[in-house]
């Protein structure tokens, strides 16, 4: 059956690709970007593809991009927007962890309680919040990252039992390492403040992790499958072998010392 579907961050990467293949599946979707070029380019983009898609301008973080979409009825909600920032957590500028928390968590929950009201009157919804193998693993030198996403498995995890009773499902989307360009510009953004003269502790060399990433069409293709499904797992990961890693590392950490 036919859903709508908000999503976030539709302008690139996983947003985009998922915005599209919803689309295609026959789905009611607002592709929600952030910035107006974006907007443009993706409604340019449906309608040379011949696809029914509602381009909006949301910038999670600004209230009037808020309250715009909220006058949207839908069933799904997927929270995809977000940003990384790395750096050592001894040194990392604050203004750059104060916006990573804005941006991934503070904007999304706003946006998500507003719409919650929505679907608790409706009797029936569903929130998918896309958080990342950062929000179970810790990745070094991307510690605001992973802060950000472990906050979004707490809100998930808490938000699915006190909706539960009003018809309102929430789940987690978990990618690992896809080749979409956001691990790259996140593993950068530390030399726009790193001094590596002054600095307390050196940066990795990122060049061959990042090397190695995924095709990130597997995980648009799992996304488009999951989201709208009445039936699935409370979190999706993939690829396999990061799902594989992540219940490791977390079973290692009840055995671990200082």
């Amino acid at each position: 059956m036919s859903k709508t579907i908000l999503i976030t961050g539709a302008g690139h990467g996983f947003g985009k690709g998922t915005a599209f293949g919803l689309a295609r599946a026959g789905h009611k979707v607002i592709a929600a970007a952030q910035i107006w070029p974006q907007v443009w380019d993706l409604r340019t983009e449906a309608k040379e593809q011949a696809l029914e898609l509602e381009v909006i301008k949301l910038d999670i973080r600004d209230e009037i991009d808020r309250q715009h979409a909220l006058t949207y009825d839908i069933d799904i909600l997927v929270n995809n927007a977000g940003i990384m920032e790395s750096g050592a957590m001894a040194e990392i500028p604050m203004e750059r962890v104060r916006e990573s928390f804005e941006t991934n968590v503070f904007g999304h929950l706003e946006l998500t309680q507003g719409f919650v009201r929505k679907m608790i009157k409706q009797g029936h919804g569903k929130v998918v919040w896309i958080s990342s193998m950062g929000g179970i693993l810790k990745v070094p030198f991307l510690g605001a990252y992973c802060a950000t996403k472990h906050a979004i498995e707490a809100i998930a995890w808490i938000m699915k039992e006190e909706l539960a009773p009003y018809g309102v499902k929430v789940a987690t989307i978990n990618p690992g390492a896809y080749r979409t360009g956001f691990n790259d510009t996140g593993a950068e953004s530390a030399y726009q403040w790193y001094d590596p003269e002054k600095g307390l502790i050196k940066l990795p060399d990122y060049r061959d992790a990042l090397s190695q990433q995924y095709d990130p069409q597997e995980m648009i293709d799992v996304m488009v499958e999951v989201i709208p499904s009445d039936d699935h797992l409370y979190r999706t990961v993939k690829p396999e072998t990061t799902a594989d890693i992540m219940k490791q590392v977390q079973a290692n950490e009840w055995k671990a010392k200082v």
